[in-house]
């Protein structure tokens, strides 16, 4: 496992503590679809993919893939007892009624009023998929992200400069070296830091406004 599949392991792994039992969670395509890796036994959480299905495992072990059953990112996935298919139309109508508790999908760029911007950059086109409905339609918006570009250049930026997938959307950003919570009237705060990493590296690397928490946990998680 090379650095980049490890710090998007972490990323997943720490976003999985953020289900509560019960609910109905989307997972998107690239970091979050790992998360259903990593969900704790204990909790009892429902996976749904935009695509139609209810009830998504983890991503099928190599040798043992099915090839009708993938998730909206087209990665081979596995079915839990009592999980079922459905055409795209209840899908949305189940994601647009506000039955899905919360989402979680990657993006290019976040800022601190909570825009996302996950579908479009120049020279390079995603295709916003569900994403714009997830956003709206879901209770609770994560975005799990690498904190930095490729190229070293922050994605927690001042003001997200690409086409925005959400005005107003992101409740909570988990990244390889942070934990970012929003809060009416105080905008995003910096609660926990990754294994590895300090406070003054995370300022130096995140354009985005946020306060840092009076009890920030270090070496929280990673």
């Amino acid at each position: 496992m090379n650095a980049q599949q490890e710090d998007r392991c972490v990323i997943a792994a720490r976003a999985a503590l953020e289900l509560e039992d019960g609910q109905v969670t989307n997972l998107g395509a690239g970091i979050p679809m790992l998360v259903a890796n990593y969900i704790p036994e204990h909790i009892d959480v429902v996976i749904q993919s935009e695509n139609g299905i209810v009830g998504v495992g983890p991503v099928s072990r190599p040798g043992t893939e099915d090839p009708d059953r993938r998730n909206a990112g087209n990665l081979y996935v596995t079915l839990l007892p009592g999980g079922c298919y459905f055409d795209t139309a209840t899908s949305f109508a189940m994601i647009r009624s506000g039955r899905v508790a919360a989402t979680m999908l990657g993006t290019l760029q976040v800022d601190g009023e909570g825009n996302i911007a996950n579908y479009e950059m120049p020279g390079r086109r995603i295709g916003m998929g569900g994403a714009m409905d997830l956003v709206a339609g879901a209770r609770r918006v994560f975005v799990l992200t690498e904190h930095c570009t490729k190229q070293g250049a922050p994605k927690l930026v001042r003001r997200c400069t690409l086409p925005l997938t959400g005005a107003g959307e992101c409740d909570v950003i988990i990244t390889e070296r942070a934990l970012f919570r929003r809060y009416p009237g105080r905008g995003f705060v910096l609660e926990e830091v990754a294994r590895g990493h300090t406070l003054e590296e995370v300022a130096a690397c995140t354009e985005m406004a946020y306060a840092a928490a009076d009890d920030v946990r270090l070496d929280a998680y990673g």
